[in-house]
């Protein structure tokens, strides 16, 4: 008799999140390997969150993948910085590819349970992943694992999209994909007891998937 198949995750749940980032982390690593290279916006965003937190702050890269280059630019400006993925695949890959940089197999939802006090937290697409409905739940739990005066950046591609879709990365999978406006953004981050900095929406680079980026500055206010 042949065994049940295995239950497939409900689309956008953290099993499912980890299901497909450990199949297509390989693929993505090919392409990003090096992207910040090419983005002086994204640079300069990372480089002012690190001096809004100042030197040996506490940082978690909430979603670093397999390229850990987010967490070892953050690491390069002086921060404590640890990525955080929930798939083991790209923890695995982060660290070959970073040796002198830390990760770990983590859910960016769980960050508050972690037993730190952040001094500040980057989530670099990292939202994409989940559906839109969460994204109230997430910000809540960033906010309590930072401190008051503790900083935030959001970088999320802006839209609409909020459901299972062909995979922008082009993998062969079907993977949940989830956009957000700028108003999206400021509203939520506001409601989770953020004080928003600026929020910045940029173009797309002549190299990349044809949507705009929203970049989002915020500050943990008074617990």
């Amino acid at each position: 008799m042949l065994d049940d198949p295995a239950p497939v995750p409900e689309p956008g749940s953290a099993a499912d999140v980890r299901r497909t980032w450990d199949a297509r982390a390989d693929h993505y690593l090919g392409l990003f390997r090096d992207e910040l290279d090419g983005k002086p916006f994204d640079r300069e965003a990372l480089r002012a969150f690190a001096g809004r937190v100042g030197p040996g702050g506490r940082v978690y890269d909430a979603g670093c993948g397999p390229c850990g280059h987010v967490t070892a630019l953050l690491a390069a400006h002086g921060l404590d910085v640890l990525g955080i993925d929930l798939s083991p695949r790209c923890v695995a890959l982060a660290r070959r590819e970073k040796p002198d940089c830390r990760f770990v197999v983590m859910d960016q939802r769980d960050v508050a349970g972690a037993g730190e006090r952040l001094d500040g937290l980057v989530s670099s697409y990292s939202l994409h992943d989940q559906p839109k409905r969460q994204l109230a739940t997430t910000l809540a739990a960033w906010a309590a694992a930072l401190r008051p005066g503790g900083q935030l950046l959001i970088v999320a591609k802006e839209g609409v999209a909020d459901g299972v879709a062909d995979d922008p990365l082009g993998s062969d999978l079907r993977v949940y994909w989830a956009e957000f406006t700028a108003y999206e953004l400021r509203s939520a981050a506001g409601r989770a007891g953020f004080c928003v900095d600026d929020c910045a929406v940029r173009e797309a680079y002549d190299d990349e998937i044809p949507t705009r980026r929203v970049h989002l500055a915020a500050t943990r206010g008074a617990a």
